[in-house]
């Protein structure tokens, strides 16, 4: 199950679990659109990977057999943020960025 963190990890916008400006990698590192497009030009900052829409989970159960939503898994609540300073941002993104995700 997604942990749905609750931030960007380069910006700190908030990106609460409805939000459809949430993008992650394979890894669940959390950004905002804004940041993968202008800033990280779809490449994650720690493993190199594409990004992809975080799904938004349901709110509650649908399925009465099935304790799902988010009444029963609730999002994250840790705020987590890049290890990596700007410079070496920029720069990883700069070395890999002209490679398609699927050949990274």
């Amino acid at each position: 199950m997604l942990e749905l963190r609750p931030n960007c990890e380069l910006c700190d916008r908030d990106l609460p679990p409805r939000s459809q400006e949430a993008m992650i990698c394979s890894y669940e590192c959390t950004y905002c659109q804004d940041c993968v497009e202008k800033i990280l030009h779809n490449v994650c900052p720690t493993c190199g990977g594409g990004f992809v829409p975080r799904p938004i989970r349901p709110q509650k159960a649908w399925r009465e057999t099935h304790a799902l939503g988010l009444k029963n898994n609730a999002a994250s609540q840790t705020r987590v943020h890049s290890k990596f300073i700007r410079a070496d941002i920029d720069a990883h993104v700069q070395r890999i960025r002209h490679l398609a995700p699927e050949d990274r």
